[in-house]
């Protein structure tokens, strides 16, 4: 059933006032538009993902042409020649980044849908411009007298081709700047026309768009690209195999308008999203209110960039696209504050998102746990980052805000990445939102300073001051006891609270902090373990340990949250190991042992331990070596620990004195290493190792050792991850199935596979030689036929031709045929893709007599507009005017004639 637009508004109204915001009117214009095309004789084609897997080029997904990009360069056929989609786009990166003005335009948005019709050498700009006329009239509905178009300025054709539909006095001509689209630096590109939308006075007095400075009042709506070339690196302007179409409107621009909305986040979709994040913080939304309406669209824009990406494959991090959506992330974090967010809140406002644009992208539902849990992750990270330096970050801005420079001094921005983490990048846009600058020229000469200090100078206040904290503790209360290698369930003593930074006397729920006891079944991180995690309880009060670590010698500090109740400095708590984890942890850790004396058993007793990192569903270990491993050691490597592994050695720990165990060779110490004056040995009988981790009792334990990779990670270091018991499994079962399916391809028995890859290599190779011999026949002939072309200029042999070969097999041809000729030159041009190459060879005797090929090549290469270079024998030259190598056949002549 299709509704009117008129009929969808009416109800979008109806529905938002009773506070049930439905995606209805979005919903249905993208259905129309498609629909529309479709019917016009375009394959419909969903949406590519944000991520693009297969485009290294780019860090997202732009524009709704990115998965056309082949298409348009006519380097793959297609069973189309025209399509249409509605493609999820982010910009946030290079030339489309948007990312600076979300939240302070009525417009802009780092997450869009872009609704498209392409057409890949099929219409040009008669058809779209039509097309584009319809569907603003007729789907849209929109007024054709608050239509306004734009057309790159020497585009007369476009000009023309618009004024049946429209009053010439609404054509407006424009630059490069505004009316020449590409994709980026490199790729399709053209001129383009644009659709505007006048908004009416209500948006500014200007009478045109030319005069419409903000474009507020004559925002465009739908840009149609007319893709003619293709921009190579050195920004050479090549045509395309074909002239195609490429158009783009944003479907919230498009369904703003049509509401008559003040801007686009009171479209159907985002307002879903602000709504939600009204009822979770209990501020109320107001269009008008320019303190607190740019955090309510700033959340609703960056969930949806946020979540499609991940739901495409992509997460935060320190590099490449992951950092880009960490900082999207931060971003719409630092703006929830502003409405009262001091907990993770995305995740619960992502449902709503699922709600209102699963049911058309169904990635959001197939990815919801995975997005919600990431979510969370990054968002308590960053929290716990804004914690440690949200107070001075407050008083940093209040103090910028209230100087008449309105400036963040270079000082505290250099504090602010330096004490408590923040990204420049982070600095300039919590500036930007304030409407403040930052002094950068303070802050690099302190950043640079601060990279000239050693490292023992390089200690940030914050560092110190937690230092002399845990000095003073360590004064009073001695140090923490490990008690984990015997029980992961013990009752020990609050003997420290540490609440942002400070030492408390009580903590109260919701906080973050670290909890000291005087005894403790949690393991802190060192020697490679990761630390646990578990519950501290006390009567009602539960602090969920997500860490556990040692930021000062002999203190044991459990890094978490009191989720309910209180903790008091002097109560008991009992503290609960997750022990499903600490088991996973304890066989890891055995197999990494297991794995060390495998190496040294397999290679040689020169392997030193460099690093290793123990997890719960992982081992990673970090050796000297100065090459990779055969297949062969891998297997030796992984024999030896299953077999160890089967026999289940009891596996015993004691301690010695430092001097007790300089007597004992065989048993490893490790690299940097600061041991007490009694150190703890883990003995397998076979294998003795230095170690304070947690261990199974029995090797057996462990189960089942499988090698998952093996790489180099620097000059000398090996790394080798591996997997146990299930997860061994696994990989054990993916392998089986890589080589059913090349069994399956190579139609060959399981065990005959080897057989049947060799018999088809050895086949190859014949057929490459066979190849060979035939095209060197093949150019053997073709030389043959062009020695009847040799002309002579005066008393010089001349042989100048063009040839359908590829460019490199020029070389080889110029040899041959000035073998033949004995003495003379020889120029051969042959065209690729739109492209000239040239190949200029000199006999020797001329080369003695002053005829150099590299001075000639000079000379002719203009010719092709190109240039060259080469030896006084032979020269090559490359252009992109193949029309002018008759040109440059009568240079060379002339020269030699003079």
């Amino acid at each position: 059933m299709h509704f009117s637009i008129q009929y969808l508004i009416f109800m979008y109204k109806l529905y938002s006032y009773q506070g049930k915001i439905v995606a209805m009117l979005s919903q249905e214009i993208r259905k129309k538009f498609l629909n529309y095309f479709k019917e016009k004789g375009h394959a419909l084609v969903p949406s590519s993902p944000t991520v693009p897997h297969d485009d290294p080029t780019l860090l997202f997904i732009n524009a709704g042409m990115n998965q056309f990009k082949d298409a348009f360069l006519g380097k793959a056929e297609r069973d189309y020649n025209k399509a249409t989609s509605s493609q999820k786009c982010i910009r946030v990166g290079g030339k489309h980044n948007d990312l600076d003005n979300v939240g302070h335009t009525s417009r802009h948005m780092t997450f869009f849908e872009m609704l498209g019709n392409f057409s890949f050498g099929d219409y040009f700009k008669k058809e779209a411009i039509e097309f584009a006329w319809h569907v603003s009239t007729e789907i849209f509905e929109y007024d054709p007298d608050r239509i306004w178009v734009s057309v790159f300025e020497t585009d007369d054709e476009a000009y023309e081709l618009w004024k049946p539909y429209i009053n010439k006095k609404r054509i407006i001509r424009l630059g490069e700047d505004e009316n020449f689209w590409s994709m980026g630096d490199t790729g399709p590109c053209g001129p383009c026309t644009e659709l505007l939308y006048d908004r009416g006075e209500k948006f500014g007095s200007a009478k045109s768009p030319l005069e419409d400075k903000t474009g507020e009042r004559y925002p465009e709506y739908w840009n149609l690209v007319f893709m003619e070339f293709n921009r190579d690196e050195r920004g050479g302007m090549l045509p395309l195999p074909k002239q195609c179409v490429d158009t783009g409107a944003g479907l919230e621009r498009v369904v703003s308008f049509k509401m008559g909305a003040d801007n686009v986040f009171q479209s159907d979709i985002l307002a879903a999203l602000i709504e939600r994040t009204e009822e979770l913080s209990g501020k109320k939304y107001d269009p008008s209110d320019t303190h607190l309406a740019p955090a309510f669209h700033v959340i609703a824009d960056h969930i949806r960039a946020l979540s499609f990406a991940i739901a495409d494959g992509a997460q935060p991090s320190n590099v490449d696209r992951g950092y880009v959506l960490r900082k999207i992330l931060r971003r719409a974090v630092r703006y929830g504050r502003l409405l009262g967010f001091n907990q993770p809140f995305l995740a619960d406002v992502f449902p709503r998102l699922v709600e209102v644009m699963g049911d058309d992208y169904h990635e959001l539902k197939s990815a919801s746990t995975q997005t919600q849990e990431i979510l969370t992750i990054e968002e308590e990270g960053f929290l716990r980052t804004l914690r440690r330096g949200g107070n001075i970050l407050n008083t940093i801005i209040e103090k910028a805000s209230a100087s008449s420079r309105k400036e963040i001094s270079g000082a505290d921005a250099f504090k602010l990445k330096d004490t408590y983490g923040f990204p420049l990048e982070e600095i300039l846009l919590i500036a930007k939102d304030g409407e403040l600058t930052v002094n950068l020229d303070t802050y690099e000469l302190l950043e640079k300073e601060a990279r000239e200090r050693s490292k023992q100078a390089h200690t940030s206040h914050k560092q110190v001051a937690e230092t002399s904290l845990f000095e003073t503790f360590l004064e009073h209360h001695g140090t923490s006891e490990f008690v984990g290698y015997d029980e992961e369930e013990a009752e020990g003593t609050i003997k420290g609270l540490i609440v942002a930074g400070q030492s408390v006397e009580t903590m109260k729920e919701g906080e973050e902090g670290l909890v000291i006891l005087d005894a403790t079944p949690f393991y802190a991180e060192k020697g490679g373990q990761i630390g646990d995690t578990g519950l501290l309880s006390h009567k009602e009060a539960q602090f969920t340990v997500q860490n556990c670590q040692t930021p000062y010698g002999g203190i044991i500090a459990h890094h978490g949250m009191l989720k309910k109740g209180t903790l008091i400095v002097g109560e008991p708590v009992v503290a609960k190991v997750d022990q499903g984890r600490r088991s996973a942890i304890r066989k890891h850790h055995t197999a990494t042992h297991l794995l060390h004396w495998a190496l040294q058993e397999v290679l040689g007793s020169h392997i030193r331990q460099a690093g290793s990192l123990v997890e719960p569903q992982r081992l990673r270990f970090d050796f000297n070596h100065h090459k990779g491993l055969t297949t062969e050691e891998l297997r030796e490597v992984e024999k030896r620990v299953n077999e160890k592994i089967w026999k289940n050695t009891p596996l015993k720990t004691y301690e010695l004195t430092l001097e007790e165990v300089q007597k004992h060779p065989e048993i490893k110490q490790f690299f940097g290493e600061k041991y007490g004056k009694k150190v703890r040995v883990v003995d397998i009988d076979y294998s003795k190792e230095l170690c304070g981790g947690t261990h199974v009792e029995n090797v057996g334990e462990v189960g089942y050792f499988r090698i998952a990779k093996e790489g180099s990670i620097a000059k000398g270091v090996r790394r080798i991850e591996a997997v146990l018991g299930a997860e061994a499994e696994k990989l054990r079962y993916a392998l089986e199935d890589q080589m059913g399916t090349i069994a399956d391809s190579l139609k060959a028995n399981f065990p005959k596979v080897g057989e049947a890859v060799r018999s088809l290599i050895e086949e190859n190779a014949t057929l490459k030689e066979k190849a060979v011999a035939a095209r060197k026949k093949e150019l053997s002939s073709l030389a043959q036929t062009l020695m009847t072309k040799v002309t002579k200029v005066g008393e010089i042999p001349l042989l100048a031709a063009a040839v359908e070969v590829d460019k490199k097999e020029l070389p080889d041809l110029g040899n041959a045929l000035l073998t033949q000729m004995g003495s003379g030159v020889v120029l051969l041009s042959a065209t690729e893709e739109e492209r000239c190459q040239l190949l200029l060879k000199v006999s020797p005797d001329l080369v003695e007599k002053g005829i150099h090929a590299n001075t000639l090549i000079k000379e002719v290469a203009p010719c092709i507009e190109g240039s060259g270079g080469g030896k006084k024998d032979a020269a090559q030259a490359g252009g992109k005017k193949p029309q002018g190598v008759v040109a440059a056949f009568e240079k060379l002549e002339e020269l030699l004639n003079g």
